[in-house]
């Protein structure tokens, strides 16, 4: 053997090409540039261009709470697959498979602890699990988070991105719109303010329910908030929509929201909200 195999592992070991994590880069989608993660998480994932990416629960809740403490409040349990349902794929196989991407049961999770020291529940709508799909484990979810909100006499506040009702499930989805528009009520005879913050995309029948049956309507900005969506509105009325139609900024020039409010500015905004809205819900 040469002295030059002899040092050949050596040689390839320096040359070795040093490998880059995949997500160490995200493209802005509104100008293509490229944005290191670490800025754009320190940013609560917003960018320069001001677009609110989506993002999951745990980042959400971190924020909203003070401190970023809260307690997570067990989901309550539902039959899986009721209707044996099957399109070009089983709805078990698509549970599992967003389980397995999320860590997430399904795509509700529920939190309780103090925003601006008031005593709150969160119920935040994921996105990522199977387009937050309203299906009977979120309607469960849903009623779960008031029922807590009441134990606690606190204000709800409800986290929206939602595609519509989980068509695999079928009319057990669509019984979930009346089940938490009555939980709903509850909080209303009980006096307890329930705040909805409507996130990209809000639509379908989560918009037709508990979405806008808020006492106040918050939207981060740039979202869309619907019950179609614009491309079918389009085909159907074969008309161009208005400029920025069904957005945030859209709707809250015609009445159907309350205010928009950048991400970094919702712990404060809500912390004013809940103080207006129930003054005794103070500290512990």
């Amino acid at each position: 053997m040469s002295w030059l195999d002899s040092i050949r592992p050596g040689i390839n070991k320096l040359l070795k090409k040093t490998e880059t994590p995949d997500n160490l880069w995200v493209k802005c989608p509104d100008t293509g540039d490229m944005l290191y993660r670490s800025d754009l998480e320190n940013a609560l994932m917003v960018t320069p261009s001001g677009r609110h990416m989506r993002i999951g629960a745990e980042v959400r809740l971190s924020f909203m709470f003070d401190d970023g403490a809260y307690e997570e409040v067990e989901l309550p349990s539902v039959p899986e697959d009721p209707l044996k349902f099957k399109d070009d794929k089983k709805y078990i196989d698509r549970l599992k498979s967003s389980r397995a991407t999320t860590g997430k049961q399904d795509c509700m999770t529920i939190a309780k602890g103090k925003i601006k020291g008031q005593n709150a529940v969160i119920i935040v709508q994921d996105f990522a699990f199977m387009g937050g799909s309203l299906g009977m484990a979120a309607g469960e979810a849903f009623i779960k988070a008031a029922q807590t909100a009441l134990d606690m006499k606190c204000g709800l506040i409800c986290v929206t991105a939602a595609g519509g009702a989980r068509m695999q499930e079928g009319i057990l989805s669509l019984m979930q719109m009346p089940r938490t528009t009555l939980m709903i009520e509850s909080l209303h005879d009980a006096k307890l303010p329930y705040i909805v913050v409507l996130t990209d995309p809000t639509t379908g029948g989560v918009t037709a329910s508990y979405a806008m049956l808020g006492d106040v309507h918050i939207a981060e900005p740039g979202a869309l908030i619907c019950f179609a969506g614009p491309r079918v509105i389009e085909q159907t009325i074969r008309q161009k929509l208005p400029p920025g139609f069904q957005t945030a900024e859209y709707l809250k020039e015609h009445g159907m929201v309350d205010m928009v409010v950048a991400r970094k500015d919702l712990r404060a905004t809500i912390g004013r909200l809940l103080a207006l809205l129930l003054p005794n819900n103070v500290a512990a």
